[in-house]
């Protein structure tokens, strides 16, 4: 008797936190995510100018009605670039995620599933990967691959996966010790079944939640990098690149670095912002 209104509070608890209201940050972070998606799929939309169209007689002109982010030295809109850039920009953060985690999930899984030693060597692995700075990282692999886009990203992905690696392996070594998974090793279950279906999908579900707050991170270390010249080569719409390109013209046109930078803050913070909230959500803690 005395576990019924244990039970009816608990339930309660979760009605209360399904009918909670979702965070303005939430909405405002999907609906900059949606803007992106639908401009890097279909930039027409939202301009009807060529990115890569020269104007020299309109260069440096400012923020206005007809050019929203002005122009740059050869006349270009910039508000059409940016847009343009949203695909090459989600391209790079998406595939450098896809990179990381598919590392970090064979990392994890090899290093968690392995006898003492194994697990040894893969956490002193981990641990001396993990403590160099990802942007350094990231600065290495870039110069052994050379520069454009498919080095950038691979780069990216490689110096990121460390970090993912290391929370698939503290996971791995958590979930193979449940006692569900013992539970199944006594029906008997086949090894390749309960990692399939029992462990995989327990240890990974952090990991699909970080992985939606690394695009922005991403972006971050591949608009870095283009920034030092090692990503798509001008006059490429990317924001990285598009950095590059306005850091020489700072003082007397402020919009070329104020606007790709903007996209490249927000997009960190749209990522982070839904990625905090899908966390919470799953942990089934009040929004």
């Amino acid at each position: 008797m005395s576990s019924s209104p244990v039970t009816l509070t608990d339930s309660r608890q979760a009605a209360r936190t399904r009918r909670q209201p979702v965070a303005p940050g939430a909405v405002f972070a999907a609906l900059f995510l949606l803007f992106l998606l639908l401009a890097a799929l279909f930039p027409g939309l939202f301009t009807h100018y060529d990115p890569l169209a020269i104007s020299p007689r309109d260069a440096f002109q400012d923020p206005g009605v007809q050019h929203w982010f002005g122009t740059d030295q050869s006349g270009r809109d910039l508000f059409s670039r940016v847009v343009y850039g949203a695909r090459l920009s989600l391209l790079l953060g998406v595939g450098a995620v896809m990179i990381s985690a598919v590392l970090a999930i064979a990392l994890g899984l090899a290093g968690g599933l392995s006898g003492d030693t194994g697990q040894r060597i893969t956490g002193w692995l981990l641990d001396i990967l993990f403590s160099f700075p990802t942007l350094i990282l990231a600065l290495l692999f870039s110069a052994h691959l050379g520069s454009g886009i498919g080095p950038l990203i691979i780069a990216t992905g490689i110096s990121n996966a460390p970090g993912y690696a290391k929370m698939v392996y503290g996971q791995v070594l958590t979930v193979r010790h449940a006692s569900y998974i013992d539970a199944a090793r006594a029906l008997g279950h086949s090894p390749a079944r309960i990692i399939l279906r029992q462990l995989l999908p327990n240890a990974l579900r952090p990991l699909l939640v970080t992985l939606t707050m690394g695009v922005g991170q991403a972006i971050v270390w591949s608009s870095a990098l283009s920034f030092l010249g090692l990503g798509a080569p001008p006059p490429a719409a990317e924001w990285g690149t598009l950095l590059s390109m306005g850091r020489d013209f700072v003082e007397q046109a402020w919009w070329l670095t104020f606007f790709p930078g903007l996209f490249i803050v927000l997009t960190t913070l749209s990522t982070s912002v839904l990625g905090r909230y899908l966390q919470r959500k799953r942990e089934g803690r009040l929004i």
